[in-house]
């Protein structure tokens, strides 16, 4: 990989050329994958929950804890993945991912109603591959492209996989009409996506450079084991657990205040994700090429302060709002424009914090780097949740003020780690 600065941004922000960002990020076959791939889970990763309750008859906290069991089993094989990548696999470990969600859905398919254990091996299944797949990506793309045109493609990849999520997930809203059969002939659409996402992935064929054999190998591997993470790594990793908070704030968050603090409508929460979705496929390439203007790390500092605001902004709104009886209906409306401030946030974490950890990565140790960064994020996405539900019983003082709180420290730690004046990209 060649050379590039983290801290010495350029002068002006590259230009887009469509031709040279599809090639950096895997060619016309890799997007067709991602796009199939990104459907089928639309399809079904927001309704696996229904998928239980209503198919196979469990109830709603055993179909929950199996879920919740997959997503953390499936972070512990996050480090095998990076071990996989760190010996030069690229696009194999992208179908791999893909192929055992192919498993997942097969898995439950097969499982007859009231078997709940047969409901979690499914669920750790695609729990697994849904773990996997974005250091593989990253990989895969830092591989085919360096430097800012390396952040762009991985900006790409983000919002072509938005974009087939949301498709996803309308064309299977259309579908619930049909009850539990519909369902079933949704899972079964997704293991088929899945599995023509595996194939398009694996004719790719990308690998790196990896390492020799015998004596070699062994010494290559015993280097990369001494990087370990890099101590200006760590902070960034912490950081990076609350930052995520932020991806769960349109899915959790809102609807939770909407409905139950401001007794606002349902189609509020709706618009508040829709909303989302768009702007992110929309922004998220020309915010990544703009803030290429700074230093990524500067990028993710702003991103800090941004999310920050807009946990103050939602904060403000909802004291005002439950404060007056009749101003409920504004107050729903001003968490829904507080809400573009959150999700322009969102995009410029997103397209900073990858690519940075990217840039930081000793390249012998870049698949293990990324795979304690998605475990960073992964950990923070599972007690997100959690954290979310347990603070809003206490008031808007208590959820938005703590998450703002601990947001702006994450910055603050960020800005703070000092890194040498050029990086391996």
């Amino acid at each position: 990989m060649t050379a590039t600065s983290t801290t010495t941004p350029p002068s002006s922000a590259p230009k887009v050329r469509p031709r040279a960002l599809l090639r950096a990020s895997g060619g016309p076959r890799y997007a067709g994958a991602l796009a199939v791939d990104a459907l089928g889970t639309g399809l079904l990763r927001p309704f696996l929950l229904l998928y239980g309750v209503t198919v196979l008859g469990l109830s709603a906290s055993a179909t929950g804890l199996a879920m919740t069991a997959g997503i953390v089993i499936g972070l512990l094989c996050v480090p095998a993945v990076g071990w996989w990548l760190d010996r030069g696999a690229r696009s194999s470990v992208v179908a791999a991912a893909m192929l055992v969600r192919v498993l997942g859905v097969g898995v439950l398919v097969a499982t007859p109603s009231g078997h709940v254990w047969l409901f979690a091996a499914a669920a750790l299944l695609l729990g697994i591959g849904n773990q996997a797949w974005p250091a593989a990506h990253a990989a895969l793309v830092a591989t085919l492209a360096h430097g800012r045109e390396r952040d762009t493609a991985l900006a790409a990849g983000r919002a072509l996989r938005n974009a087939g999520l949301g498709a996803g997930a309308l064309l299977a809203m259309v579908c619930l009409a049909g009850g539990t059969a519909a369902l079933q002939a949704l899972a079964g659409v997704t293991g088929v996506a899945y599995l023509a996402a595996a194939v398009l992935a694996w004719s790719v064929r990308v690998r790196a450079e990896g390492p020799g054999t015998g004596a070699d190998r062994s010494a290559s591997a015993g280097a990369a084991g001494r990087e370990g993470t890099p101590p200006r790594m760590r902070a960034l990793l912490a950081a990076n657990v609350v930052y995520v908070f932020c991806l769960n704030v349109p899915e959790i968050a809102l609807p939770l205040v909407l409905l139950t603090q401001l007794h606002a409508s349902p189609v509020w929460s709706a618009a508040v994700f829709v909303t989302n979705t768009v702007l992110v496929v929309t922004l998220q390439v020309p915010v990544t090429v703009l803030m290429a203007r700074y230093a990524r790390r500067t990028a993710l500092v702003i991103a800090g302060v941004v999310l920050a605001t807009s946990y103050l902004g939602f904060l403000a709104v909802t004291l005002l709002g439950e404060g007056d009886g009749h101003g409920r209906g504004w107050a729903a409306a001003g968490i829904a424009a507080v809400s573009v401030v959150c999700t322009l946030g969102e995009i410029v974490y997103t397209g900073s914090a990858t690519a940075l950890v990217t840039a930081l990565a000793p390249s012998r140790a870049l698949g293990r780097t990324l795979a304690r960064f998605e475990l960073s994020s992964g950990f923070g996405l599972a007690i997100s949740p959690a954290v979310i539900t347990a603070l809003a019983p206490h008031g808007p003082t208590a959820l938005w003020g703590t998450l703002a709180a601990a947001t702006l420290v994450s910055a603050s730690a960020v800005a703070a780690e000092a890194e040498p004046a050029a990086q391996t990209g």
